[in-house]
């Protein structure tokens, strides 16, 4: 079977080879039977690709240990759950991931039917497909997933053990699925700038896909945030680390470039900069691939360093270039059909929002190469840590916040002095008097009154402009504020879902406000010793040693009391694969809605006579979670409204306004 799936490479490798270059002859020729057949091409390739992955899951379930890796990523011992994570657990199989779901997005692209961009979707295919032979090619060669061992090992060497957790099983394939779903709409834009069609055809045909990979890829972002909470065992959940960034890139930029597309699908203007904004999502997105899989850059996210960095160096240059060229060559014909009017309007803040965020994206990618940089300068890897990213990020993030809650109510082309009193003296009466509640209340530091200020103030704003909307509502129609409210939602999805997804980042940006005033202390307890924090009592109770036939297990139990009060007991564990040397600290955390109490193991005495303890108490952990949860439900409503045109074919010609 090894050899049938790199029949099924090599052959779908060929294949799309084949699919682009006979879509870009019969889309210049105006032949519709090769652009039919690159068409089915495409769908072949995806089948192949569906052949070659289904071989490598049946190998690592059937435990092939010919094969050098399911060897590597596998053991008998393995359960269910983490052999299905074993596909992209190593540099091959998430190659091999990859190449098989960009497949299936070329596939469905070419699948879906479509009243706009029609055109354009024979060279946005080829773009999909050139993009796959670069991925085959690796695949077929310098990481070929079906490799084999010269001997067959009685038994493989396992999963490395901080990945036998569910927040792993999240975390790679939603991102890769996040920085993969970018190639469509880099695809249209390139066939945009080919064919000419410079309106808003290729956003209105790429918008989904846009908005389906952002969601996705922040949830593989806040999965990779909750594993390092759980598992890494240092106290938090984003360290700045140069994978954890890699994903955070192209998030920025498209966040950025759904704000831009909004303006010109309205207004006409920013067409350059959304072509720009696009070429730099999917570039981003391929670097972060290359961080993770070259290993250039020390991570606990990235794989072994490998010999794939040059490749995805010049696949990175072939993917800025051509498209810039491009760019370049259509420059007089992407000028807007509009000026922004007043420095006072909508336009002007989505602007700023859009150099803030393009701002914050330079910054963190100038942090994170900086070890590559000072390498090449100096000959020493020189890297820069959270303080850098902190204090440069910090004030143009606090500036993003306060555009969102402006962009909320203030008017498009022109705003008057008169309606921007009007509509925002609520809110600002409303996050002035919570202010000062928190600052009678002992909240003193004058950055967390701004912080929590401004992330109140858009919330405010949003709550306000819904009510207002409302209450115009329950006055023409005569519903009730409930039924109205929902209504507003129905009637405009995609509008109140960016509302919805505003709430969410500012409930995650609340959270990381309440982590800046994480308490902690490392402590060593002898049994019955008690320590305490903030308003919290631990005693060291006892040590375990459990003995499973894959690991050595030491857990330690600790009673825990709130102002005096018995809450139960809390169990921080550390093990040991036995195959694996590589220790993995199982962090035990106490959870309600305004704190975390978070205590790690750190070493013990053999006899359980003493134990050393990292204990932390982290304010308004779960409002990560919950924000995040709340921005992938907002996405779901904005996105839904173009979902349900699909059923209804007698509407398509009122659907295309």
């Amino acid at each position: 079977m090894p050899d049938v799936a790199y029949a099924a490479l090599f052959l779908a490798l060929a294949v799309s080879v084949y699919a682009g270059v006979v879509y870009v002859i019969g889309a210049r020729s105006g032949n519709a039977e090769r652009i039919a057949s690159a068409r089915n091409a495409v769908f072949a390739v995806f089948i192949l690709m569906t052949v070659a992955e289904a071989i490598m899951i049946a190998a690592l379930f059937g435990r092939d240990f010919r094969i050098e890796y399911v060897a590597n990523y596998t053991d008998r011992s393995l359960s269910f759950f983490y052999t299905l994570s074993a596909i992209w657990a190593g540099n091959r199989g998430s190659l091999l991931f990859w190449a098989w779901v960009l497949s299936g997005c070329s596939a469905l692209m070419v699948f879906q039917k479509r009243e706009v961009a029609r055109d354009m979707v024979p060279y946005a295919a080829a773009v999909a497909m050139f993009t796959q032979v670069f991925f085959l090619l690796l695949l077929v060669s310098v990481s070929n997933p079906f490799a084999r061992l010269p001997f067959t090992p009685a038994d493989g060497a396992g999963l490395n053990p901080l990945l036998e957790n569910p927040g792993m099983f999240i975390h790679p394939p939603t991102q890769l699925i996040g920085y993969i779903g970018f190639t469509v709409p880099f695809a249209f834009a390139v066939a945009a700038l080919i064919t000419g069609n410079l309106g808003d055809d290729w956003i209105r045909a790429s918008r989904r896909w846009t908005l389906i990979s952002w969601t996705i890829l922040g949830i593989g972002n806040m999965a990779g945030s909750w594993w390092a909470y759980y598992v890494l065992g240092w106290g938090g959940y984003w360290a700045w680390d140069p994978v954890e960034n890699a994903g955070l890139l192209p998030w920025l930029v498209s966040t950025a470039f759904l704000h831009s597309a909004m303006m010109q699908r309205r207004r006409g203007i920013l067409k350059q900069w959304n072509m720009v904004l696009i070429i730099l999502t999917f570039v981003l997105s391929i670097f972060g691939t290359f961080l993770t899989r070259s290993g250039v850059l020390g991570s606990v996210h990235s794989f072994a360093e490998s010999a794939l960095g040059p490749f995805f160096v010049a696949f990175m240059a072939v993917s800025l270039v051509i498209p810039l060229v491009l760019l370049i060559y259509r420059g007089t014909s992407l000028k807007g059909e509009a000026e922004i009017e007043s420095a006072i309007s909508r336009e002007s803040t989505f602007l700023l929002n859009n150099l803030l965020l393009v701002s914050a994206t330079f910054a963190v990618f100038l942090g994170t190469v900086f070890p590559l940089i000072s390498e090449a300068v100096t000959g020493a890897k020189i890297t820069v840590g959270p303080p850098f990213f902190n204090q440069v990020l910090t004030p143009i993030f606090l500036g993003i916040i306060f555009l969102t809650g402006i962009c909320t109510m203030i008017g498009w082309r022109r705003a008057s002095v008169k309606n921007l009193v009007r509509n925002f003296i609520v809110p600002v009466a409303a996050t002035l008097l919570l202010v000062a509640v928190l600052f009678v209340s002992g909240v003193q530091a004058w950055y967390a009154l701004l912080a929590v200020g401004l992330c109140v103030f858009v919330l405010f704003s949003i709550t306000y402009e819904w009510l207002r909307g409302a209450r115009a509502r329950h006055r023409t129609q005569g519903e009730n504020y409930i039924k109205a409210f929902f209504s507003l939602l129905m009637a405009n999805r995609p509008r109140y879902g960016g509302y919805i997804v505003h709430v969410g980042i500012m409930v995650m940006a609340l959270g990381m406000i309440g982590m800046s005033f994480a308490d902690g202390k490392e402590v060593t307890l002898r049994t019955g010793e008690s320590v305490n924090l903030n308003s919290y009592t631990l005693t060291y109770r006892a040590l375990d040693r459990i003995e499973t036939q894959s690991k050595v297990l030491f857990t330690t139990t600790l009673a825990v009391q709130n102002q005096g009060k018995p809450i139960g007991l809390i169990i921080p564990e550390k093990y040991f694969h036995r195959v694996h040397t590589q220790p993995v600290t199982v962090a035990a955390v106490r959870s309600t809605l305004l704190e975390d109490l978070y205590v790690i193991l750190i070493n013990w005495e053999e006899d359980g006579a003493s134990a050393s303890f990292k204990i932390m108490a982290n304010p308004l952990v779960n409002w990560m979670w919950i924000g995040m949860a709340v921005l992938v439900l907002g996405a779901l409503v904005a996105f839904w409204p173009e979902r349900q045109k699909l059923p209804r074919p007698p509407r398509e010609a009122g659907e295309k306004k």
